[in-house]
């Protein structure tokens, strides 16, 4: 059995077989670019008209027929067949049985290697838009929180070892710091994909007097793109999208594992809301935390789609060629994946309950205050080189004895240097170890304090 004929039929003397049919169809997968398919379409057709290649009556009945056919599928009504291949021939099919001959002219001058160019940037252009909105919510969830948890001590780490106590709204700004970046990364993606490509049609560009620039304002496009063959072989702008969306989720990721560390009664220090956890089928005191532990596995799919696009463009010859199809899989899934890990774990950052005291607890054992009695005596003009031996013999000892550096005596102290004084004891408590990272960037409160009021456009007092 063999399916109908096709618009790029003529040479052909047999039609596509329908295994063949099945395998090479996109359709089930680009309809979602249906509205940016209008759109482009609609801008197109006007400047044919404005060209005098179409008439204004042919125009008016595209532009109409057009937006019926949007209105149909808006409300479920249109049917999609496989045979059309791709969102492309589906719309100008219809088109063209809506409104005879003159919907067989929307497509002068332009090809589908051009028009799917232009349907794939329009489309991720809005969604970039959207990621934006949803990691500025993101980010005011972790500003809110900081300023919630602002006097809440933790152990830092390193190794994941207990290194240095810090504050808890010290630790969540980082990924403030993180998603800004991300942020910067997506406005500065979207320079290279608000290019329009659409007037380098198959690969050359075309022989009718097409108006580009009236094209790329209709659409919004402050550029337009310059070489006909890079225009069309072009995938840079969604490997570019997808390799900015890998960062978002590896920083999504860690925090996830820090989530998932901290939820444990090992950690002990996270309450995550039942609404975000779930439990298992057997063990009945069990709640896991699977939201995050999902967002942690859904990275390396995203991750998977840059090498597999990569892989796709790095043997292709100029100029189109069809394996650019597989493209828009690989594109739709991360934008989907960011956009469900980014919404959700902002709303499970609402949600959380941290154990103050138990953080604090925490904080002050492992010796995290030992860099500050090394500063200390660097303070007293001991070279850090060798204040940092004295400190290491010391904990050391501390070890030996069973006890924490804050249980030891001054008279102790002074076995392994001199000019230790009462005062050392001071700088041995958490809060003033923390309060004494005041150098810029540092986990003092003061700092965090300021750099929350910069984040909020507001002026620190």
């Amino acid at each position: 059995m063999t399916t109908q004929k096709k618009p790029w039929g003529g040479r052909f003397q047999e039609p596509t077989d329908k295994d063949v049919e099945a395998f090479t169809a996109s359709i089930h997968f680009d309809r979602r670019l249906y509205r940016q398919d209008i759109e482009g379409s609609i801008a197109h057709a006007r400047m044919l008209a404005s060209q005098k290649i179409i008439t204004k009556k042919e125009e008016k009945a595209i532009l109409s027929g057009l937006k019926m056919i949007g209105k149909d599928i808006e409300a479920g009504r249109f049917v999609f067949n496989p045979d059309d291949e791709d969102i492309h021939m589906a719309i100008e099919k219809s088109l063209i049985s809506r409104i005879g001959k003159a919907g067989g002219k929307l497509h002068t001058g332009r090809s589908r290697n051009d028009q799917v160019s232009l349907d794939v940037r329009l489309y991720l252009r809005d969604e970039i838009r959207r990621i934006l909105e949803l990691l500025s919510i993101f980010k005011k969830s972790l500003t809110d929180l900081a300023k919630k948890e602002i006097k809440t001590i933790m152990p830092g780490y390193t190794h994941l070892q207990k290194a240095q106590p810090v504050l808890l709204s010290h630790h969540l700004l980082a990924y403030w710091e993180m998603i800004d970046r991300d942020e910067a990364r997506l406005l500065d993606c979207q320079k290279r994909v608000n290019i329009l490509p659409l007037g380098a049609a198959a690969l050359a560009g075309t022989n009718l007097p097409i108006d580009r620039k009236q094209v790329a304002d209709l659409l919004n496009f402050p550029a337009i793109s310059e070489n006909s063959m890079d225009t069309v072989s072009d995938r840079d702008f969604i490997a570019e999208f997808i390799f900015a969306a890998c960062l978002i989720m590896m920083h999504l990721s860690r925090f996830c594992e820090d989530l998932i560390l901290w939820s444990s009664s090992e950690f002990g220090f996270v309450e995550i809301s039942d609404s975000f956890t779930t439990g298992s089928s057997i063990m009945p005191q069990k709640k896991n935390p699977d939201v995050a532990e999902l967002v942690r596995g859904k990275t390396g799919r995203v991750y998977g789609h840059l090498v597999s696009l990569l892989t796709v463009l790095k043997g292709l010859p100029m100029t189109y060629n069809r394996d650019l199809q597989e493209d828009k899989e690989p594109l739709f899934d991360t934008v989907d994946t960011v956009k469900g890990c980014v919404k959700t774990l902002a709303s499970m950052i609402r949600h959380l309950q941290f154990n103050r005291l138990r953080m604090r607890e925490e904080a002050a054992k492992g010796f995290s205050t030992a860099t500050d009695l090394a500063e200390y005596l660097v303070m007293k003009g001991v070279p850090f080189r060798e204040s940092h031996g004295i400190v290491g013999r010391l904990v050391a000892y501390s070890i030996r004895s069973g006890k924490a550096l804050h249980d030891l005596t001054l008279s102790e102290y002074r076995k392994f240097y001199q000019g230790f004084d009462e005062d050392i004891f001071a700088c041995l408590k958490v809060e003033n170890a923390v309060n004494a990272k005041n150098s810029l960037g540092g986990t003092a409160e003061k700092n965090v304090r300021k750099r929350l009021a910069e984040i909020e456009g507001r002026s620190y007092e």
